[in-house]
């Protein structure tokens, strides 16, 4: 038997969805929103709210990168991401940011039950989560680096995070 790449027609769906979200915030970047809708997609998450000043899925490059996924993953545009926070606490959501910080843990080290809710909180491409992000975070991981450099691009950290985030939920 031949080990033969299949088209995309070979797919078939498996629409669940966990109590997932993503949080991105000030992610400005039409590329990295439009990689967060298929990352979304890809992996069950329910929803993204878009804050501060992250670009929105109707932006060209963002579409372009997203290739219709922006179209079927739920998402909503908020200036400010801390009363966000606060709706997802009340409704039992675990808010997690991925960073590098003084408190941050191995993103491989943090536990999650089944079933459990989770947001993901990801910032600036540069930046990184703001402080007022990190201070109401109940846990904030980071994805261990081997190389010279201390970070990676904002999508492909949240398609790592969210991978392992969802495996662990199921």
């Amino acid at each position: 038997m031949s080990n033969t790449q299949l088209d995309h027609r070979a797919h078939q769906s498996t629409p669940a969805k966990h109590a997932f979200c993503l949080l991105a915030h000030d992610v400005r970047r039409p590329a990295n929103v439009g990689s967060l809708f298929r990352i979304a997609d890809a992996l069950g998450v329910e929803k993204i709210f878009l804050t501060g000043r992250s670009c929105t899925p109707a932006h060209p490059k963002a579409r372009k990168a997203a290739r219709t996924t922006e179209q079927r993953v739920p998402f909503a545009q908020i200036d400010d991401p801390l009363p966000v926070v606060a709706a997802l606490r009340q409704a039992g959501y675990r808010i997690v940011s991925l960073e590098i910080s003084s408190t941050s843990i191995d993103l491989a080290e943090l536990s999650i039950a089944s079933g459990e809710r989770i947001c993901l909180v990801i910032g600036n491409e540069s930046a990184g989560v703001c402080q007022a992000l990190l201070d109401v975070s109940d846990a904030t991981v980071h994805i261990p680096m081997r190389g010279e450099n201390s970070s990676m691009n904002v999508a492909s950290a949240c398609a790592i995070a969210t991978y392992a985030i969802a495996r662990k939920l199921e």
